[in-house]
């Protein structure tokens, strides 16, 4: 099953979050520390998953993507039948989107998450510059006949991609980003849904309410 680590940083502060449930007296301040806990390793996962090591604004996906996936610390019951939901409600909580990619990457398929990531971060972008570089290192990375991690698009739609990012503009990626999503909506989605990955991340959250 593939699996996913948080960096050393976090698993210091959630061992001393864990010393300091001893002594603080009273089980709400336990649970109020514990929920913040949650906020903040999920407010690090996603930074994880966007942040860019590269001279190209891009994602940075290293060794922390392809280790243990144990989000039971930080998910609920309640956070993770949330994901069944929708893919939008799954994409929209970093924990998700972590479980999602670490499935997509055991099917060798994560560089539709990884495209639709970059087209997300892309449409945010102001400065025409950076637009103008970001287009095109999307497009070389993703779209093109020989992209390393081409996306799979229609010809036409790749044509139309081709031309829009002579001038770039914010919904250059739009029509491609569209139709990955609508992809991983009818197929990887429901897999994943079904998947071990997934059952077990109930089951343990399911074991640590009841222990709760």
């Amino acid at each position: 099953m593939p699996e996913l680590a948080f960096t050393q940083d976090t698993t210091t502060n959630l061992k001393e979050v864990n010393n300091n449930f001893g002594t603080t007296g009273t089980e709400v301040t336990e649970k109020r520390k514990a929920k913040n806990l949650a906020k903040d390793l999920k407010t690090r996962l996603f930074s994880i998953l966007l942040n860019s090591n590269s001279q190209h604004p891009s994602i940075s996906l290293g060794p922390n993507m392809s280790a243990k996936l144990n989000l039971s610390i930080s998910l609920t019951l309640e956070e993770a039948m949330e994901w069944s939901k929708s893919l939008d409600v799954l994409l929209a909580d970093p924990c998700g989107l972590a479980a999602f990619r670490a499935f997509l990457k055991s099917e060798f398929s994560e560089e539709n998450i990884d495209f639709w990531l970059v087209c997300e971060d892309y449409k945010k972008t102001k400065s025409s510059a950076k637009l103008d570089a970001k287009a095109q290192h999307i497009y070389t990375e993703f779209i093109k006949s020989d992209a390393p991690k081409q996306v799979n698009i229609d010809g036409n739609t790749r044509d139309l991609v081709s031309k829009s990012i002579l001038l770039p503009t914010p919904a250059c990626f739009e029509a491609a980003q569209r139709i990955i999503f609508s992809l991983m909506e009818k197929d990887s989605y429901p897999r994943f849904l079904k998947s071990d990955a997934y059952l077990n991340l109930i089951n343990k959250a399911q074991g640590a309410n009841r222990n709760s």
